[in-house]
């Protein structure tokens, strides 16, 4: 898995980082939001907690997904600002709930 970042545009007013990628999966399945949360996380030296991926969508007849994903100054201000459905999914324990 290769993530390219397309574009990172800073919101002083919501204190994030608004991040376009791609996803390169080359002989292996589209990797999880974990997985790539966990990847983004690391590539921008931050915590996981603050790392929100909002959207993810492969690409018809590639190995490519393309992305969105938020990186929150503190997990606080994530929670403050990030609708419920998407904290939801980002949570352990909804995944334990499956």
């Amino acid at each position: 898995m290769k993530i390219k970042v397309l574009k990172n545009r800073r919101d002083e007013i919501l204190k994030r980082n608004e991040i376009i990628f791609t996803v390169h999966h080359d002989n292996s399945p589209t990797p999880s939001r974990v997985e790539v949360r966990r990847e983004i996380a690391s590539m921008f030296k931050v915590d996981i907690e603050r790392v929100y991926i909002r959207r993810m969508e492969g690409v018809t007849g590639t190995n490519m997904t393309i992305g969105e994903a938020h990186i929150y100054d503190s997990p606080e201000y994530a929670k403050a600002i990030e609708p419920k459905h998407i904290i939801l999914r980002h949570s352990p324990l909804s995944k334990e709930k499956e």
